[in-house]
């Protein structure tokens, strides 16, 4: 559970470690030592150990909860870095943390906007729509990325016009935001047969058809499932003819980031066609 789904904690360790193995690798024959690490909360009382994680049971049903007591539970794995440097961290980190959870500082533009908009689904927080050319668009953020945390205030459970508050009354610079690496979506390897088919069909972005055996059904495409990325690039609002182009122009290896109809059409109902189409980033990633 922890290597797909790494924590907000799991991120400021996998920093930590960063940090020090950085100051290790700047002497040339570093001395082996152990790291001296927090004390294990086992022994702490509840009061406290509700402390160290604050509101992790309200996040968009990823059980982040289990996945502390699980760090908790296993506090000996040791990592061994290049210059012999043994760490024994308290939680079990994950090989990329920042694959899960990553952190970006955002701006805002000569109009005081970010470049993006919010929808709710399931007591989170989600991107569903990064304008082109954006502050947002420019720091990394894709349709799907789940808001955690906006300047040290965790956003789980509240209203998209709460958030929206939180963000205008933010500074013009360093808007420290930390994001979930899209938890409702998943990205999927494909490759070419001779005739250049990965596959599937679809319409509006839609999957609606899977040839049988082809790497799209070996590697488990499903219909039902709307086109996000292909090879990185975000190709929502595209016409179904710039997305067969793209993948004509691929080459014989593709990925594909797809998502549930049911899920991308509650996240984009309250917004309207027209910006999907016009103003949506399309850059790659």
């Amino acid at each position: 559970m922890s290597s797909l789904y790494p924590s907000l904690e799991d991120l400021k360790l996998d920093e930590f470690i960063k940090t020090q193995n950085h100051i290790v690798q700047q002497n040339e024959n570093p001395p082996p030592f152990m790291a001296i690490c927090p004390p294990h909360p086992s022994g702490m009382e509840q009061e406290s150990l509700g402390a160290m994680y604050p509101i992790l049971n309200d996040y968009s049903g990823l059980e982040l909860s289990i996945l502390a007591q699980n760090n908790i539970d296993n506090p000996s794995k040791k990592i061994q870095s290049k210059n012999n440097v043994v760490a024994i961290p308290f939680q079990d980190i994950p090989a990329h943390v920042t694959n899960g959870v990553r952190k970006l500082v955002l701006c805002k533009d000569g109009k005081g906007q970010i470049g993006l908009k919010l929808s709710s689904f399931n007591n989170g927080i989600f991107v569903s729509v990064v304008i082109q050319d954006s502050p947002a668009a420019k720091a990394g953020l894709r349709f799907g990325d789940q808001i955690l945390q906006i300047n040290e205030v965790f956003v789980a459970g509240m209203s998209v016009d709460k958030v929206n508050k939180i963000f205008r009354e933010c500074s013009i610079n360093n808007i420290s935001v930390i994001v979930r690496d899209r938890p409702l979506e998943r990205t999927i390897n494909l490759y070419k047969d001779r005739a250049g088919q990965i596959g599937f069909q679809f319409k509006n972005g839609k999957i609606n058809n899977i040839v049988k055996d082809s790497s799209a059904a070996r590697n488990g495409v499903l219909t039902d499932h709307q086109l996000l990325e292909v090879n990185g690039q975000n190709i929502i609002g595209m016409k179904d003819k710039q997305i067969v182009d793209i993948i004509a122009k691929a080459s014989d290896s593709i990925s594909i980031t797809i998502i549930p109809v049911s899920i991308y059409e509650h996240m984009i109902k309250k917004i309207a066609p027209s910006l999907i189409k016009n103003i949506m980033d399309h850059s790659s990633i």
